[in-house]
């Protein structure tokens, strides 16, 4: 069988969705894999041990320029959207179809990016993975792409099962449990925070917090500023995995007031947290999260603080949202997500002759 290589570019970058994703599936499929390597740029072996740093650049340059070359003799796997646009022999997941469908959340360079290389990709009759058979009908629609070359997978949320939460946080911020309501986001305009105002308002007039943490944005993405904030809430900046487990476990519910996902990571990780969920009722999260939610529309805030209200007033409709999530990421496991792209792996890959 030919050489199976992971593109660990995602071992130098910022930790998001798509990064956690990236590094899950990776250790995945590194454990399910014996045969599989991971390469990264010149300084990703601190971050994950075992792999094979290659190459002197870093980010798209090290993508573009280097890692086809280090990867020649087998088949590349790239998991975090983008892919080199001369790999000879490799597949890629695209998450999403954002750049298409929400493209006011990116900033032009961004956009005009992602659609130049994706469409390359296409035309070279490069694999497509995606995380949800949304996103796998929204990529076949805006990519001009044959149903045949785009399969979907899961993902995993038992990584949050193997944190310690790390309570200091509450602590840190006068969070008592069950005396706060949580979201998680940045400012870029799909996440739609700003829709959580009619909630803001609603929870400090009984003296509850509307608790936001997450990065504000970044260069890809195009944001609202601070007025995107919902106002009055309290931000609270990027916090650690063990700090969010804690908020997690410890808020009377979690809001993702999202406009558009292709899957929905931080509900199914509040889920398994058995922290209950309202979400934006959106076809993504739908499928994602089941009857295990609580759905509102996200272009209705009052609608949205409804939803919550209810959550935080009804003791049933409480522990039932509780139970349900937590039954429900019963089998979102990383190692079943990673036997899925193995799966898909083998339709493509040369055995050896």
């Amino acid at each position: 069988m030919e050489p199976l290589y992971i593109n660990g570019r995602f071992a130098t970058q910022n930790l998001s969705g798509v990064q956690r994703f990236a590094r899950e599936i990776a250790a995945a499929l590194l454990r399910i894999t014996p045969d599989a390597q991971l390469l990264v740029p010149a300084g990703g072996t601190a971050l994950q041990p075992g792999a094979r740093e290659t190459g002197h650049l870093q980010g798209q340059a090290w993508e573009q320029r280097e890692l086809p070359y280090a990867a020649r003799d087998g088949f590349l796997v790239n998991l975090g959207n983008t892919a080199p646009l001369l790999g000879r022999r490799q597949l890629v997941v695209i998450h999403d179809a954002g750049v298409f469908s929400t493209p006011n959340a990116y900033s032009w360079k961004f956009r005009s990016w992602y659609k130049f290389m994706q469409a390359w990709l296409v035309r070279r009759k490069v694999p497509i993975v995606t995380v949800s058979e949304f996103s796998r009908q929204e990529l076949i629609r805006h990519l001009h792409v044959s149903a045949a070359q785009v399969a979907v997978m899961t993902e995993g949320a038992d990584h949050a099962l193997r944190m310690k939460p790390d309570t200091g946080i509450l602590q840190k911020h006068g969070l008592g449990h069950g005396e706060f309501v949580l979201a998680v986001g940045t400012l870029s305009a799909h996440k739609n925070l700003k829709a959580l105002d009619a909630l803001a308002r609603h929870l400090a007039s009984r003296n509850i917090p509307l608790i936001i943490a997450g990065n504000l944005g970044g260069a890809a993405f195009q944001t609202d500023g601070a007025t995107g904030l919902p106002q009055p809430a309290r931000y609270i900046g990027r916090v650690t995995d063990e700090e969010l487990k804690a908020l997690y476990e410890h808020a009377g519910c979690f809001v993702f007031p999202s406009r558009y996902e292709g899957f929905g990571l931080p509900a199914v990780e509040a889920m398994a947290c058995f922290c209950p969920v309202v979400a934006a009722d959106i076809p993504a999260l739908r499928e994602t999260c089941g009857a295990a939610a609580h759905y509102a529309d996200p272009t209705r805030p009052e609608e949205i603080a409804a939803r919550a209200l209810e959550i935080l007033d009804d003791p049933a409709l409480n522990a039932r949202l509780r139970q349900a999530g937590a039954t429900r990421t019963q089998a979102m496991t990383w190692d079943r997500a990673a036997a899925m792209l193995t799966t898909i792996i083998a339709r493509y890959r040369t055995p050896a002759p």
